[in-house]
């Protein structure tokens, strides 16, 4: 490792820790010529991951697309940008974890969705809809059925009990009023 100050390659390493979750190590070194001191990282590099698309075509793994399309999502839910990013990262650790270095984008639609289930059904159903490539209603009908019978509720921190038992309600009656409309898919 050369001093990026004077370019000599003697150094000696000061202190080393643990950084970005355990990905990287960070490594805090001294020139032994000019006396500096200097950071370095040392990350693993991954063999990268090829995205098998729809139509065959191949391509790199896009971590910014993937949040991107996550962030779309999840506008307006109220869920921290941070959290978003851990989400993304999980997508991104499972796949590097894999033997096979190509996945089709099948595969991390359906991951994101497992994902996406438990952390908010909006962001679920409006990923659904793109993803999988909704055309009507009646494919978000089917989706919100899936959900609602699959799905424990979602309990949010500071959400009052009384906020509880209007969403109850609201959905016993959404309930009763399925009971008498009838709805049917058109292709």
């Amino acid at each position: 490792m050369r001093c990026p100050f004077c370019n000599n390659p003697d150094n000696r390493v000061l202190e080393s820790r643990s950084a970005e979750g355990g990905q990287s190590i960070r490594r805090r070194r001294e020139c032994l010529l000019c006396k500096r001191r200097f950071t370095t990282y040392e990350q693993i590099e991954f063999v990268p991951v090829t995205v098998i698309k729809r139509d065959g075509r191949r391509e790199g793994f896009d971590r910014s697309k993937l949040l991107r399309g996550i962030v779309r999502a999840c506008e307006k839910t109220g869920i921290p940008q941070i959290r978003l990013e851990a989400l993304t990262d999980e997508v991104e650790s499972e796949l590097q974890q894999r033997e096979v270095r190509e996945v089709t984008s099948n595969e991390i639609g359906e991951l994101v969705l497992q994902k996406l289930r438990h952390l908010s059904e909006v962001a679920y159903v409006r990923f659904a809809s793109v993803y999988r490539q909704f055309r009507s209603i009646a494919d978000f009908i089917n989706t919100l059925n899936q959900l609602r019978n699959d799905t424990p509720p979602i309990h949010r921190e500071g959400t009052s009990t009384n906020n509880t038992a209007i969403a109850e309600n609201s959905r016993l009656k959404i309930e009763e009023n399925q009971k008498t409309v009838t709805f049917s898919a058109h292709s």
